[in-house]
């Protein structure tokens, strides 16, 4: 599959993508060694010897962060549920290799090696992390993932949840879902793309749309992810899943990256802006403020 030239930072179906590629080879694995390369985001946060001999018990997610829980190390409480997080960064993917795997190349920068396969973090631009936390609620973990919404697809995400979180965000509505604080993974391509099936226009002051719209872009959100999840993800430069395989959702796109394209909804146009720095792409003859 030919990709472009665009990027795209890993968002939830990406990450999904790659826990669901990862979880059944990786579970049970133990962890024989690990290489550090270049300085990722953050420092590691425990002496990288303290992990060989555990086994990777489960493979979770939480937002666009990964969490690798940790069997027990030897001697240690028998209820531990210690762990690693994982965050892909701009343009990071982990690789499961199997054994022998080969050497690893300058992008290359955390590594477990355990007795099923290498696990791998490839992370070109190093905005990735990897963090030892003593769980998913206490210590750097703890810290990351309390500032997150709402999951897109937990039961109580719907309309009128949306309605009544976003009664106080005067901010345009795109600027809104890329922040993550209300529902997670709502990233740039998947952003624009429901928001043009909910036919709300991106600009719209966030605090203005009523129950119904609120229902349609819930609903819309919650397609558009499934959708992207059933394809592989989206892969404009850099993402792979776990075992190299491209994504697709970027080839059913209606609007994000065709700008000056005609709409496929009506006679109007595609057209592309910035909202916080980040390309926004709508039709605005069909969504409305």
């Amino acid at each position: 599959m030919q990709r472009s030239i665009m990027t795209l930072m890993p968002e939830l179906p990406e990450v999904e993508v790659t826990r669901l590629s990862l979880v059944e080879r990786s579970r049970g694995a133990r962890i024989r060694g690990v290489r550090l390369g270049k300085p990722l985001r953050w420092p590691l946060g425990c002496e990288p010897q303290a992990l060989v001999g555990r086994a990777i018990t489960d493979v979770s997610r939480r937002g666009k962060y990964l969490w690798f829980s940790l069997s027990p190390a030897a001697g240690g409480a028998a209820q531990a549920h210690d762990g690693l997080l994982m965050h892909l960064g701009m343009s990071g993917s982990l690789a499961w290799r199997p054994l022998p795997a080969p050497p690893p190349g300058p992008w290359d920068h955390f590594e477990l090696d355990t007795d099923r396969g290498l696990l791998r973090l490839s992370d070109p631009r190093r905005f990735g992390a990897v963090l030892w936390s003593p769980s998913m609620h206490e210590g750097a973990a703890g810290k990351l993932l309390a500032t997150l919404g709402i999951e897109p697809f937990d039961a109580g995400f719907d309309g009128r949840f949306l309605h009544a979180q976003l009664q106080r965000r005067s901010a345009p509505i795109k600027t809104v879902l890329l922040a993550g604080d209300v529902v997670v993974g709502v990233g740039n391509i998947y952003a624009s793309e429901a928001l043009f099936a909910a036919a709300i226009d991106p600009r719209a002051p966030a605090r203005r749309l009523s129950l119904a719209r609120c229902e349609r872009l819930a609903g819309a959100i919650r397609s558009v992810l499934a959708r992207a999840l059933a394809l592989g993800g989206s892969t404009l430069r850099d993402f792979r899943d776990a075992h190299g395989m491209d994504g697709a959702f970027q080839l059913e796109a209606k609007v994000y990256g065709r700008a000056g394209e005609a709409c496929r909804r009506c006679p109007g146009t595609v057209k592309r802006l910035l909202q916080g720095q980040r390309a926004t792409y709508f039709c605005s003859r069909c969504q409305h403020r």
